[in-house]
């Protein structure tokens, strides 16, 4: 099947929209992360907690189903495909990447925050398994936003070429 230009748009549009919110999400992760280590409120650190546990568990995974399902529409109706150029590929690595830690970390993670704060309040920055557990969050935080940066730079530069053939 093959698209029509009317049709690529309207995917390739859905396609932005989605990558659009899955981005925002990430920049609300930071900023979340941001105020939960700078606060000295137990009140606003649990509420930095439970909004991004929120998040992952919802705009976070609906953003990613939608960004992953309308690029795997665009690669396999069009002619870029889905294996032929080395930046599409890069792109499905790093997403691959995003899910695991968007998706899947972000959400058990943010999880073990939410159930650890709430019986120790700010004395929860005490606890090993909590100090731990957010750095964790930190580190895929980090890696989401630059592989997402990534994904942008590959998608508008479209380096190293087509695959050669076998």
């Amino acid at each position: 099947m093959k698209l029509t230009v009317g049709q690529r748009k309207w995917l390739l549009s859905a396609h932005i929209l989605f990558s659009a919110i899955w981005i925002g999400n990430s920049v609300v992760f930071t900023v979340l992360g941001i105020v939960s280590v700078t606060t000295g409120d137990s009140g606003v650190l649990s509420a930095c907690y439970t909004v991004m546990h929120l998040l992952s568990a919802s705009s976070l995974r609906a953003s990613t189903i939608g960004t992953v399902a309308t690029g795997v529409l665009l690669s396999v109706l069009t002619s870029w495909g889905l294996f032929r150029y080395y930046w599409i590929i890069a792109k499905e690595v790093l997403t691959l990447l995003c899910i695991l830690l968007g998706a899947v970390g972000m959400y058990f993670w943010t999880l073990r925050a939410v159930t650890l704060i709430p019986t120790s309040g700010m004395d929860v920055w005490q606890q090993p398994d909590f100090v731990v557990n957010n750095g964790q969050l930190w580190i895929g935080i980090v890696l989401q936003v630059l592989s997402l940066a990534a994904m942008i730079v590959l998608s508008v530069w479209k380096p190293w070429g087509r695959r050669q053939r076998q």
